[in-house]
């Protein structure tokens, strides 16, 4: 069998199914492959929608002009037996997640994917593209045509990436004796996160912390061994979170069923579940790790990323008190318009003479770095109009309207707010409108143009391009 026709088929399938599970988890996901499959052989590279475009220069010192990866991979390999996967790190390339390995089958891989700005952990991740790693690996070891298998494996993986994540950190810290099943739990805080209970989702907090670990815990109200729920039982473990529900109580469980409520410290290596009504966040080791709703975990802090306009900020004349407070305020009022599912639209408006608007003029204008008047503002944003917001962090009006000539780049799918909005910064300049729609997108608009506008990566299916030698990928892009 040939080479090129086999490991081009195992590379495709592994890579549509890596891209598809990733843009599920995440939003629309492109991903990258660097490898070599003998110690000798030239360097390729598999990336059919250009995600390691921008990176030329280091790829080409990392593996063109050093070849001092290949003598450690060499050297890693011959202490290890056939069929064992030696783990490569993410290498850190600004704004990519990476990971890869090496086995006696296939000598060095590195894969490469989108390292969104709303992830709440990369580890995840980590461990999805190190899987696929595996799986190529174990291709080229069967050498046998495996009709996509992988890749299907691949689309499906979310559970089994966190999984692999918790349970690599317990083994390290705690040994491999940690007697807590995590695909259960994962399993059991999905169902309990679809589960309504009088017509309500469920908020508060539950933990699962290991048997040995439950001596440290001081328990408020502790549940008969013999009548202790089993985490199976999602009806009756949803009414107990009522009473943990707005507090700093938590449900405690060892894994398999409900011990009781305790208010004591979240132990570090306990997995916790962070009910918030229609949606909840994973925790563990201190740090969350994905977010749950609509019945699947998802990797989205699910808070607006704002890095557009703390740049604009940073490019402005206001001074790093000024930027800092006006960022922070603006960060404040639009989370709360995401945490209330309502829609808003604010003006950041960085003229010294304000650009002048039909609505609501207060006068004198609200000092936002007062907490009172920012909760006030937080509450006009629930009325029709936008809040006109100054440079010095102060409320100039709400129930703005904001007005303009038609223009190019309209959208009449995104609603009268969008639109607006474009049209009214295409004719103000030093004007930047942030629309919150009530589904949570957030658009960030300047010039007549939404300037954190995403553009969608459609998965690939089937043969989209052959993988290139490195040398050939960086032609005419270095010199």
């Amino acid at each position: 069998m040939k080479h090129d026709l086999y490991g081009n088929l195992c590379i495709f399938n592994i890579y549509n199914g890596l891209v598809e599970g990733l843009s599920h988890f995440s939003q629309s996901t492109r991903a990258a492959l660097i490898y070599a499959l003998k110690p000798g052989d030239e360097v390729l590279v598999y990336d059919p929608q250009n995600l390691l475009r921008g990176h030329e220069p280091r790829l080409k010192e990392l593996y063109l002009d050093d070849d001092s990866w290949r003598q450690e991979t060499s050297m890693a390999l011959a202490k290890q037996p056939r069929g064992h996967f030696i783990p490569n790190e993410n290498i850190h390339l600004a704004g990519l997640i990476s990971y890869g390995g090496s086995s006696h089958s296939f000598f060095y891989q590195m894969w490469f994917t989108d390292h969104h700005p709303d992830i709440c952990s990369i580890y995840p991740t980590e461990r999805w593209i190190e899987h696929a790693g595996w799986l190529l690996a174990q291709e080229f070891a069967a050498d046998s045509i495996s009709m996509g298998t992988s890749g299907h494996a691949l689309q499906n993986y979310t559970i089994h990436a966190i999984t692999d994540h918790i349970v690599d950190m317990k083994n390290k810290v705690m040994g491999l004796d940690t007697r807590v099943l995590v695909s259960p739990i994962l399993d059991t805080i999905l169902n309990i996160s679809k589960t309504k209970e009088e017509g309500a989702w469920p908020r508060g907090r539950l933990i699962f912390v290991d048997p040995d670990a439950l001596d440290d815990i001081e328990f408020i109200a502790k549940i008969q061994k013999h009548e202790r729920p089993y985490i199976g039982n999602v009806k009756h473990i949803r009414k107990l979170l009522l009473a943990v529900e707005h507090s700093p109580r938590k449900l405690v469980s060892d894994g398999y069923s409900i011990i009781g409520i305790s208010n004591s410290e979240t132990p570090e290596f306990a997995i916790s579940a962070n009910f918030q009504g229609d949606h909840g966040f994973l925790e563990f080791a201190d740090q969350t790790l994905c977010s749950f709703f609509d019945g699947n975990f998802h990797s989205t802090t699910r808070k607006a990323n704002l890095v557009e306009i703390e740049e604009i900020l940073l490019d402005s004349q206001l001074s790093t008190e000024n930027r800092t407070d006006l960022f922070k305020t603006l960060g404040g009022i639009v989370h709360t318009a995401e945490t209330k599912r309502h829609g808003c639209t604010l003006i950041i408006d960085l003229n010294e003479t304000p650009v002048e608007v039909s609505g609501h003029i207060l006068d004198p204008c609200l000092d936002l770095k007062i907490p009172h008047n920012l909760d006030l503002a937080k509450s006009l944003i629930k009325i029709d109009g936008a809040l006109h917001i100054m440079a010095d962090t102060s409320l100039r009006g709400f129930g703005c309207l904001l007005d303009g000539k038609t223009i190019k780049g309209e959208n009449m799918a995104r609603g009268a707010r969008y639109n607006s909005a474009l049209r009214f910064t295409a004719e103000h300049n030093k004007v930047i409108v942030v629309v919150v729609s009530a589904d949570r997108p957030v658009s960030i608009i300047q010039h007549g143009i939404e300037i954190n506008a995403y553009c969608e990566w459609s998965p690939r299916s089937g043969y989209p391009s052959q993988p290139e030698t490195l040398k050939s990928y960086l032609n005419g892009v270095l010199p």
